[in-house]
């Protein structure tokens, strides 16, 4: 049986068909993802957990250690692995592939509530957890950078005003700042001035407390008029503490300022971030699940302009890493691959058979295979990915053989002396 013979008995059918499968081709190639690798979904999940300040053993002893066992009573967990810092713990959960992630995550949510009871109560917030693909890069890295403005500043402006612009862009599944942290006020007290002065460190701590009290301040009834009494007696800055009374000494205060030096500074001066050897604060985007990394990235920078008019012109905001460089790079060479492909089987087909309409056919089957291509990959909810990529260069090397060897033969019948249609019938069946 010859698969050919309906649509060489049929050229309209044919010829409807052909467009179909053009148009469904042209219609799923922007819709398809665009990755460096095939998207693969493996079962992995991350739990994290700050506290803020402690050494890696007592994270590990506190922190990790409470969730690992909690953690551990889930079904499926194929591998744990924990590592804890200064001030956080990060606990990697790997299931089975059978596994669902959906319903690993309400199993991880379930036992980070469990182990709550077991946590610091000094822990600020709750362990969080986020469902991770190993395979996924950043897709783009912004570093931030300033002549004049501190990093915790510039980390401020990146996490309460780029952060947020940037997750709202389509496609952009997450965004972390690092290089820095948020501004802080570091009090180093000096211990022999402690001792002069018969300080203990929580007479420190209290007075620091209570500096920072913020509540209503009450109001003031004056007849039949009431006046709110309205006061900020909230220290943000170095020169607000330094004058703060920690105790009274022979009728004396004694201020911050004399049993030690206070200054404005971060949380965590043990984070740092470098761009081209300039301190810098980095932001840092990963895609969503299917998310086409060209698209995402070309919907960024055009966002750049409206971003740096978010922040103090003091800011330079530039390009640290581009993932889609090496991507627009595999397509560009995929596609000229593609193109001289075509072109040597209009030369080679030309040359030897000297018909222009036999020229035709290959013209029309080269590149309707390969866009068609597209929408079956669309409906297998494939991407466009280095792997695939490679798939349709090779590809290519089949359907350029294929409609050469095909024509050629049906060529000769026709030079025989056969009629075109019984030629095509009997050059394809053979």
């Amino acid at each position: 049986m010859n698969l050919s013979t309906p649509f060489i008995r049929r050229p309209v059918a044919t010829t409807l068909l052909t467009l179909g499968v053009l148009l469904a081709g042209l219609v799923a190639f922007p819709l398809l993802p665009v990755a460096p690798l095939p998207a693969v979904d493996y079962p992995v999940i991350s739990v994290q957990a700050s506290l803020p300040g402690a050494s890696p053993q007592v994270v590990a002893e506190t922190v990790a250690s409470p969730l690992e066992r909690h953690l551990g009573q889930i079904a499926d967990v194929n591998e744990m692995t924990s590592s804890s810092s200064v001030g956080s713990a990060r606990i990697t959960l790997q299931f089975g592939l059978d596994r669902d992630i959906d319903g690993a995550a309400r199993d991880v949510q379930a036992a980070i509530n469990a182990a709550r009871a077991d946590l610091p109560s000094s822990l600020r917030s709750n362990p969080t957890y986020r469902k991770v693909n190993p395979a996924d890069a950043p897709i783009l890295i912004l570093a931030l950078t300033s002549d004049t403005l501190s990093k915790g500043e510039i980390f401020d402006a990146a996490s309460t005003v780029l952060a947020q612009k940037l997750s709202q862009v389509d496609g952009v599944g997450e965004v972390s700042v690092g290089g820095s942290s948020l501004p802080a006020v570091r009090v180093e007290l000096v211990p022999p001035a402690l001792y002069k002065y018969g300080i203990g460190l929580e007479d420190v701590r209290a007075a620091l407390a209570s500096a920072n009290a913020h509540s209503p301040k009450g109001a003031i009834d004056v007849g039949q008029q009431r006046y709110q009494i309205l006061a900020n007696d909230q220290a943000t800055a170095a020169k607000d503490y330094r004058s703060l009374i920690v105790a009274y000494r022979n009728g004396a205060p004694v201020r911050l300022s004399d049993v030690g030096e206070v200054t404005d500074s971060v949380e965590n001066i043990r984070n740092a971030g470098l761009a081209n050897g300039k301190p810098a604060v980095l932001v840092i985007l990963n895609r969503s699940p299917n998310a086409n990394i060209i698209d995402t990235v070309d919907r960024l920078k055009a966002l750049l302009p409206t971003l740096r008019a978010s922040v103090s012109p003091a800011i330079d905001i530039n390009l640290a890493n581009d993932r889609s460089t090496t991507i627009r790079a595999s397509l560009q060479e995929v596609e000229q691959a593609l193109m001289i492909a075509i072109g040597l089987v209009i030369l080679v087909v030309f040359a030897f058979l000297r018909d222009a309409r036999s020229t035709l056919i290959p013209v029309v089957a080269v590149p309707v295979s390969l866009v068609g291509t597209l929408g079956i990959m669309y409906l297998l909810g494939f991407s466009i990915d280095n792997l695939s990529l490679m798939a349709l260069t090779i590809a290519t090397g089949f359907v350029v053989d294929d409609a050469i060897v095909v024509i050629e033969n049906i060529a000769r019948h026709i030079e025989e002396g056969l009629p075109p249609e019984e030629a095509a019938l009997k050059g394809s069946e053979q």
